[in-house]
């Protein structure tokens, strides 16, 4: 599985370090160390987290999220696998994302919850790319 700095974290969820480390200080966000002692956030427990941050509506309000040529950046928060088609979730800032596509694609991709991706809007179509 995945995991995350704060840094990065902080970066999925759309606020500053610091504000991930109180959120982490406080045991709203789990963390761990890896080996060199960094703390970490495992990619599951990350993105259940952005979620919950979205729909509490908490985090940085104030700021407008925007994106670049109309690529989301976040994290993927569920997939829905069919025997054809699936679904897949991405949280990116307060913005949640649902893209429908092959099984193959989600496969191919290795597209798991807690991983970062990136959702590409063009018109009505949603592509995901891995990140």
């Amino acid at each position: 599985m995945q995991s995350y700095t704060i840094g990065q974290a902080a970066r999925l969820l759309g606020v500053s370090p610091d504000t991930a480390r109180r959120w982490a200080d406080a045991g709203r966000i789990t963390t761990h160390r890896d080996e060199s002692g960094r703390r970490l956030v495992d990619g599951r427990d990350l993105a259940a987290f952005s979620v919950e941050l979205a729909r509490s509506g908490d985090g940085k309000e104030d700021v407008a999220h925007t994106s670049v040529r109309n690529a989301f950046p976040g994290i993927v928060t569920a997939i829905k696998l069919g025997d054809v088609a699936a679904q897949v979730e991405i949280q990116a800032g307060p913005h949640r994302l649902v893209s429908l596509l092959t099984r193959e694609a989600v496969e191919e991709l290795g597209l798991e919850v807690g991983m970062e991706a990136t959702a590409r809007v063009k018109s009505t179509n949603v592509h995901i790319d891995r990140t």
